[in-house]
């Protein structure tokens, strides 16, 4: 893992524009901020999605059979879950997939002191890339569960990509899938830009995990965070902003800095509905039930592969 973060920021850092793979966000510091930003009162994603979670869960669990086993990807804090599993008639099992091997493992041991019939399997992968499950299918087949906004990490091309791995992953099964399409700028500036503060620590991690992990010497302090809202595609992009000229170490390279030069660290596409379903089927997914928050844009996506 080291070598391949190295190599990866290396590569982003030493590229114009610099950039860093938004997936390193998530270790476990970054992981915890970002369970604080789902419950603060500007991301309005997760609000939106708990808000309809309940009714999707009770329609999903009438349309799957006894003993399904459920895949979640970017299983983080595996708080959504537990709605999914309240619902659905005596799941198999539950395999968590996530990046942060140590978030996984806390996550699933306060799982499983809640629901000590389920077996619970925790995989710690990178999603973004093929992935084998590491036990069959249970009685009642696979629901795969992608909650939240993550879909909107990946553009129009990556996301066809996911998905295709998904299908093959999942093999025969049901994919229940968040998306937002939210398009109002004020809206996004808020959710991606304050959160209440904790947006700019948690992009800023970023830069200490280089210092904890790979032996950098970056300032977080003389980096500020911003986000731009961009049109075709709309998305948002998270850039850490150098205040002042500055020259740091990674590896065996120095990595300089002109004053304002920035760093993307992540991107979060937005997926209005009718966009999301034309992507699933382009990967081989058919369409079979949409929910949408009231009042907003956040939509959840019932998809199903016959393999």
């Amino acid at each position: 893992m080291t070598d391949t973060f190295l190599r990866d920021a290396l590569a982003g850092l030493t590229s114009q524009p610099k950039t860093l793979p938004g997936k390193y966000l998530w270790d476990e510091t970054g992981s915890d901020l970002f369970d604080r930003i789902c419950h603060s009162a500007d991301y309005y994603p997760t609000a939106q999605e708990m808000t309809v979670l309940p009714q999707v869960a009770a329609d999903v669990a009438r349309l799957v059979a006894p003993g399904v086993t459920v895949v979640e990807f970017g299983s983080g804090a595996s708080r959504k879950i537990r709605t999914l599993l309240d619902a659905l008639p005596e799941p198999a099992a539950y395999v968590a997939i996530d990046i942060s091997g140590a978030y996984l493992e806390a996550a699933i041991q306060r799982l499983s002191a809640d629901y000590p019939t389920i077996p619970m399997v925790p995989v710690c992968a990178d999603y973004s890339k093929p992935v084998q499950l590491p036990r069959a299918a249970g009685p009642g087949g696979i629901l795969g569960f992608y909650p939240g906004t993550s879909i909107g990490n990946f553009d129009p091309h990556e996301a066809r990509l996911f998905l295709e791995r998904a299908r093959a992953t999942l093999g025969p099964s049901l994919f229940l899938v968040g998306a937002d399409g939210t398009t109002d700028p004020e809206r996004l500036q808020r959710a991606y830009g304050r959160a209440d503060g904790l947006m700019a620590a948690f992009h800023r991690n970023i830069l200490a995990r280089l210092n904890r992990e790979l032996g950098a010497d970056f300032d977080g302090d003389k980096f500020r965070h911003t986000v731009r809202i961009c049109p075709d595609p709309l998305r948002v992009e998270a850039h850490l902003v150098a205040t002042q000229p500055a020259t740091y170490r990674l590896g065996d390279q120095t990595i300089a800095f002109a004053s304002a030069e920035s760093i993307r660290t992540d991107t979060s596409h937005k997926y209005p509905a009718d966009t999301f379903r034309a992507l699933a089927v382009q990967s081989g997914w058919q369409p079979r039930a949409l929910w949408t928050a009231e009042g907003g844009s956040f939509n959840l996506h019932l998809l199903q592969s016959e393999g």
